[in-house]
This record gives structure tokens, C-alpha cells and sequence, in this order.
């Protein structure tokens, strides 16, 4: 079995910063492609930024480039979001997801619980 978990949601001033922490444990041979997405009230699950294997090639959506920052460290199977210069409608629930072969040779997409971010004066 793998599951993720996710931490580091919370409540934060505008223009102020969060980083965002998704470790995954279990059942895990590898981890490839990692990300985060997020979701509003009201609103579709949309994606927030995307991670290659081992880190060279990342993906962001328009809305949070030149603020957000998606890294991983493979060793510690976790991908990161550091979210800086935080707007309002950067407020959300936040989910990674990962995907990962397990030892058992099987290949799925993991998401975590979600976490909230609330960007609010």
C-alpha cells in the first residue's frame, strides 16, 4: 500500500508565503511525475504546477508563475510547492499526486488528503 500525506496549509496574509510538503510512504519502488493541484469553493480541480522523475522539467499554470516553486526530493520520496507573493485567489485546497511503482510492479497515481491554504487579511 502507499499513501501520501500531506502538511504545511494554513492561514496567511497577502503577499506572504507557504511552503507546501507531500511525503509518500509504503509499498514504493519508485516515484515518477509529481504535482499539485488545487481546488476552490465552486470551482473545478485545477493544476497548479507539475515535476518530471528527477526533477528536470517542470510545468506551471500561468496564474502562479515567477511565484510558485515546485522541487522534490527523491530520496525522501516528497515533493515540495514553496508559494511565495500569496494572493487571495490563491486560496484552496491543495492536493499532490503522485505517481508511483510499487514494488509489486503495478504503476497508479496516488493523491494526498488535501490541504487548506487561505490567503486572507
Amino acid at each position: 500500500q502507499v499513501q501520501l500525506v500531506e502538511s504545511g496549509g494554513g492561514l496567511v496574509q497577502p503577499g506572504g508565503s507557504l511552503r507546501l510538503s507531500c511525503a509518500a510512504s509504503g509499498s514504493i519502488f519508485s516515484s515518477r511525475a509529481m504535482g499539485w493541484y488545487r481546488q476552490a469553493p465552486g470551482k473545478q480541480r485545477e493544476l497548479v504546477a507539475q515535476i518530471t522523475n528527477y526533477g528536470g522539467v517542470t510545468n506551471y499554470a500561468d496564474s502562479v508563475k515567477g511565484r510558485f516553486t515546485i522541487s522534490r526530493d527523491n530520496a525522501k520520496n516528497t515533493v515540495y510547492l514553496q508559494m511565495n507573493s500569496l494572493k487571495p485567489e490563491d486560496t484552496a485546497v491543495y492536493y499532490c499526486t503522485v505517481r508511483i511503482l510499487a514494488t509489486s510492479g503495478s504503476l497508479n497515481d496516488y493523491w494526498g488528503q488535501g490541504t487548506q491554504v487561505t490567503v486572507s487579511s
